[in-house]
């Protein structure tokens, strides 16, 4: 199957569909074969991490952080 013939058949999917092929393509490629960060993607982690260890009571579950994630695909 061509490129446009497949993008064409992945766009009858729903978007629920979509998002769970797209969830199992990520997990299909091992970890040493995922892009490596950037520079500002790191300095953004560590921004991030620091603010956390100064102030944990900002933290949120991972379940709150998931239904808000799934709330925005609908």
């Amino acid at each position: 199957m061509r490129r446009p013939e497949l993008w064409a058949e992945l766009m009858e999917l729903t978007p629920e569909e979509r998002v769970e092929l797209v969830e199992e393509l990520w997990d299909s490629i091992a970890p040493e074969h995922l892009p490596a960060m950037s520079t500002e993607e790191l300095d953004e982690l560590d921004r991030e991490l620091s603010a956390h260890k100064a102030d944990p009571s900002g933290a949120q579950s991972w379940e709150m952080v998931r239904t808000w994630l799934r709330s925005r695909s609908k």
